[in-house]
Order: structure tokens, then C-alpha cells, then sequence
């Protein structure tokens, strides 16, 4: 505590609290020149005005922060502590500058994002650790789901989600579009481009369960294979990668998943008509948040870097157009 500048030593009380900045400025300026007019050239100001303006604060405080000794202005006690505090400020505004040159303020805090196993598997778990080192002051929950979670109850804060149908609730950005391959493994399909498209249906096929019907990769199955070959069934996008990795059947995968997949191998080109779009949502109360609007705009700029592996640009490989 600045003991010597309390409302109870000297009188001082509410003029306190109409204290500067640039009083300290001064008072340190003085501090530091050990003269009036050397602090005044120090602080672009003339003599009359540094000498008024410390009678000034010496007033409103009700102590004399100066004494006049042969070396010059020496610091009473109470000067000290306004001189030691004036440091901290000057450190702390210096700080604060050089952390919003050319860029945001760091944002602090908890931020709770939902998204789907296979997203945050195969695309977004090293995107969040990039962001958490230059964001060391967040935090981040993530919560997985493949329904969409109510934001307006904020269940999350923000909904990384493939969908061409984002919820009109929300606002929120495209950041992607997600493109679907018909795969196989490799060692089945040696020559993926021989490969005819009519004699892959005879084959056995792994599919997402009913509960995910609305997608577009289950309609095709749905439609165009026949129930018997369905041999395999699941209810993450995941656990389909993972099991034509296992040679159970072919399957459509999303590219950014497949593509990194050595053992894998396209038999035909990406369907337009599977590809969804990857949306970044979040509620309209919280798009301005400085942690919310600079975790948008870092996942917009880093998944940008995927694109063409998400859009499935990428291949190891692939087979017949």
C-alpha cells in the first residue's frame, strides 16, 4: 500500500482519484532529470507549466513529493512510492503496446467447441494444439457429437460441423468443402483404373448405420447396393475408415481421411453429389467475443492450408473417373 498517499496521511481524499497518467509521467520525469527544466525538455512541455502542474498534484495529493537538496529534486517518501509505481505503469503500458502491435489481444478463457470423432481425429486435433500455443491463455472443451448441440443453450460456444444445411440460428463461415471417394484397399485392386464400376456392387460394402441416413453416402449405398452385399455396418465415420483399412468391404470415405491412408486406394473419382460443406458456427451473441472471433478466424486461416487434401486434391491414388 502507498502508505504516505492513504486518504488518512495528509488529508488526501477524493482528489485521488483524478490523478493522470501523465501526472506520474511527470513526477518520474522530475525523478529521473533531478531538475524541472531538464524534465520538461524530457517531456516536450516548458518550465512554468512542470513546475505548476507538480504543485498542482502535490495539492490534490496533500504531500510533498519533492525536496530541494544541491544535487537537485531528491524524492520524499511519498514521491518514491509515486515514482516506484510509475515504473510499473510505464512497464505495463509498454507491454500492453508491444502485445497489440500488428496483432489482437491474446484472449483468455474457456472455449467449448463440439464436433464429430472423424473431424477431430483426422483433420482438427493438431489445428487446436497449434492454436493453444499461440493462444497459451485459452483453454479449450471439446465436446463430440454427431448431432448438432443446441448453441442457443450454449451446450458449445462454437460448432465445427459437415453440413449444406447449417441451422439459421447461427452465423458463421464455409471453410471447406469435404469430398467423398469410393475406396478399397490397395492389395484387393492392383490396378485401380481396370477396375469397372458395374463389378464393384457385386463386391461386399461397408456402410454408416441408418441413424446417419440423412448423409449422402448412406442414400448412395442405400440406393444403388444391394442389402446382402452391406456386410458391415457403423455409426462413425471413423470406425468406416477403419474397417476397409480391415478389408471387410469398400466403402465411400471422405478424402482427408482415405487419402492419408497408404493401404487405401480410390475406385473411382470424388462424387460431387456425396461432398458436404465444413462450416464454422458459432451463436450471433457470441461472434464478436475476442476469444470466439480469434478461434474462427485461426481455424478458417489453418483449414484453408487442408483444402486440397480436404477437397480431395491430394490422392495416393485413384481409379476410374
Amino acid at each position: 500500500m502507498l502508505e504516505s498517499l492513504h486518504p488518512e496521511h495528509g488529508g488526501m481524499g477524493e482528489p485521488f482519484k483524478n490523478l493522470a497518467w501523465d501526472d506520474f509521467r511527470l513526477v518520474k520525469a522530475i525523478a529521473d532529470a533531478k531538475s524541472l527544466p531538464a524534465a520538461a525538455e524530457r517531456l516536450g512541455i516548458n518550465h512554468s507549466t512542470v513546475f505548476r502542474r507538480l504543485r498542482q498534484i502535490e495539492t490534490s495529493l496533500g504531500v510533498a513529493l519533492f525536496e530541494r537538496h544541491r544535487v537537485g529534486y531528491v524524492p520524499t517518501a511519498g514521491g518514491e512510492e509515486m515514482v516506484a509505481l510509475a515504473d510499473r505503469l510505464d512497464e505495463d503500458i509498454t507491454a500492453f503496446t508491444r502485445k497489440v502491435s500488428g496483432r489482437e489481444l491474446s484472449p483468455a478463457g474457456e472455449l467449448r467447441v463440439t464436433t464429430n470423432d472423424s473431424l477431430l481425429v483426422h483433420l482438427l486435433t493438431p489445428l487446436f494444439a497449434a492454436f493453444l500455443r499461440q493462444c497459451p491463455d485459452m483453454r479449450l472443451d471439446i465436446v463430440l457429437s454427431n448431432q448438432p448441440l443446441n448453441l442457443s443453450k450454449r451446450d458449445a460456444d462454437v460448432a465445427i460441423r459437415a453440413t449444406d444445411n447449417p441451422p439459421e440460428i447461427l452465423v458463421g463461415r464455409r471453410a471447406a468443402r469435404i469430398a467423398w471417394a469410393l475406396y478399397g484397399r490397395a492389395v484387393d485392386f492392383p490396378d485401380p483404373a481396370g477396375v469397372r464400376i458395374e463389378h464393384l456392387f457385386e463386391r461386399p460394402w461397408v456402410s454408416l448405420g441408418d441413424d446417419l441416413s440423412t448423409m449422402k453416402a448412406v442414400r448412395f449405398v442405400r440406393e444403388h447396393v444391394a442389402p446382402e452385399r452391406i456386410v458391415y455396418r457403423t455409426n462413425t465415420v471413423l470406425g468406416l475408415g477403419d474397417a476397409v483399412e480391415a478389408g471387410i468391404g469398400i466403402g465411400h470415405l471422405p478424402c482427408f481421411i482415405a487419402d492419408t491412408r497408404p493401404t487405401l486406394i480410390r475406385l473411382a473419382a470424388p462424387d460431387p453429389e456425396l461432398s458436404a460443406d465444413l462450416w464454422l458456427l458459432t451463436h450471433p451473441d457470441l461472434r464478436h467475443a475476442p476469444r470466439v472471433r480469434i478461434f474462427l478466424d485461426f481455424m478458417a486461416a489453418e483449414i484453408a492450408k487442408q483444402r486440397k487434401l480436404i477437397e480431395g486434391a491430394l490422392a495416393i491414388g485413384s481409379g476410374p473417373s
